[in-house]
């Protein structure tokens, strides 16, 4: 059993044949016992002395620098700045391709208003010259008639052009309107010349006139048509397209509607009639004169006097109202009137023409903007002066002058 126990550690056991020579045994109990000098320490022991057990150490590395971003994350940062790039690109090509058709637009209604106003001021001047027709004294039926229908057909030039013209889309509408209102005024023209031709020395000069009245109301429509049809929407139209200083051209033709009227046509055929016949060559027969009528400050409302001082108050809207009647039997045209205000240095002047002024007709011309700089609280005179009519006999009442005072309050 002994021997089993050491095999198992692996020890070499003492012989007890030796030891029996130097001890004797006292009972056999004693084979029993294992004698072992050499008694392993046990592993906490072990332990104890060697100290903890630390784990093994692998090379020291040296201090770590800013960390780079992995390899395959540097081309994905090229490709999203590539991407932010083209859109960048994309957008100001947006914008400039916008500036572009802005700039195409603006030009495009810019050019074509640029056309269509200088067909306006070329038939805005046909108009005055008909203006000027109708007021020439003395003129014959030949005469009128001829220049009349010249005037028709410049003004179907002016149609012609309209119509070349390639108007922007949103124009379309009213370019139709302005080139109607162009053939208006074509229409109207013809139709005045031809009731002048058919007008004879025995025919009814109020029946001649409401003729010619009807015809030169193609006129006035022609300028409704314009204004309504035309100016209007195509302003509209501008704003709405986002165009601008671009202006849209106005055009008038008759510039003074009494010239259209009956009873101012019926005048014309009198002294186209007596010029025809062999009368006068300012107009038919029978007296001429003007005269002045009154002079009124206002907006004082004052009527001035000739005999005594006139006050008048200074005030920065002062105007004077001059009425001037026709004393004559005739139809008088392009009538000068003079207002002067005496003052040291130059005088204060102005002059307003009377276009046409029927018998027994009055007429008020207005004078404003009157500069009353050094003329303050002295006495002056304000003269008014209607220049004589052809063949006018009395001219005494042509002139009248009247003593004033300007101040600042009543």
């Amino acid at each position: 059993m002994v021997r089993n126990s050491y095999a198992a550690t692996g020890r070499t056991p003492f012989r007890s044949d030796a030891l029996a020579t130097v001890l004797p045994l006292s009972t056999t109990q004693d084979d029993d016992f294992e004698f072992d000098f050499f008694d392993e320490p046990d592993e906490e022991t072990i332990t104890q002395r060697r100290g903890p057990v630390r784990p093994p150490q692998g090379p020291k590395r040296a201090p770590r620098g800013p960390r780079r971003p992995p390899g395959g994350f540097t081309p994905i940062l090229r490709l999203v700045g590539l991407i932010a790039f083209a859109i960048l690109v994309v957008v100001l090509l947006v914008f400039w391709i916008q500036g572009c058709q802005n700039d195409a637009k603006s030009n495009a209604y810019k050019n074509y208003m640029a056309d269509v106003s200088a067909i306006a001021k070329a038939s805005n001047q046909n108009g005055r010259m008909l203006n000027n027709v109708l007021v020439t004294p003395g003129i014959k039926q030949s005469e009128i008639v001829q220049r009349i229908n010249g005037l028709a057909q410049q003004e179907q030039q002016n149609v012609q052009r309209g119509e070349s013209l390639n108007p922007p889309g949103h124009l379309r509408d009213a370019h139709q309107h302005m080139i109607e209102s162009l053939q208006f005024r074509v229409s109207g023209l013809r139709g005045l010349a031809n009731a002048f031709a058919r007008t004879t020395k025995k025919t009814d000069s109020a029946k001649a006139g409401a003729v010619l009245a009807g015809q030169a109301e193609r006129l006035s429509a022609s300028d409704i048509v314009w204004s309504d049809l035309f100016q209007a929407p195509s302003s509209q139209i501008l704003t709405q397209q986002g165009v601008h200083g671009v202006a849209v051209p106005r055009s008038q033709f008759v510039t003074n509607t009494e010239l259209t009227s009956a009873s101012t046509f019926s005048d014309i055929v009198k002294r186209m009639q007596g010029a025809s016949t062999g009368g006068s060559t300012s107009s038919g027969s029978g007296l001429h004169g003007t005269g002045i009528e009154s002079v009124t400050a206002q907006p004082q409302g004052l009527v001035l006097s000739r005999d005594t001082d006139n006050k008048v108050v200074a005030s920065t809207d002062l105007r004077f109202e001059v009425a001037v009647k026709n004393t004559g039997d005739n139809l008088e045209t392009k009538i000068p009137v003079t207002l002067t205000i005496q003052k040291q240095g130059s005088p204060i002047k102005q002059t307003q023409t009377i276009e046409v002024i029927s018998p027994g007709q009055i007429k008020t011309v207005i004078f404003k903007n009157i500069d009353t700089t050094g003329v303050f609280g002295v006495k002056t005179t304000l003269k008014v002066d209607v220049t004589p009519v052809p063949h006018e006999a009395r001219v005494d009442n042509n002139s009248y002058q009247y003593p004033v005072i300007f101040s600042l309050s009543a």
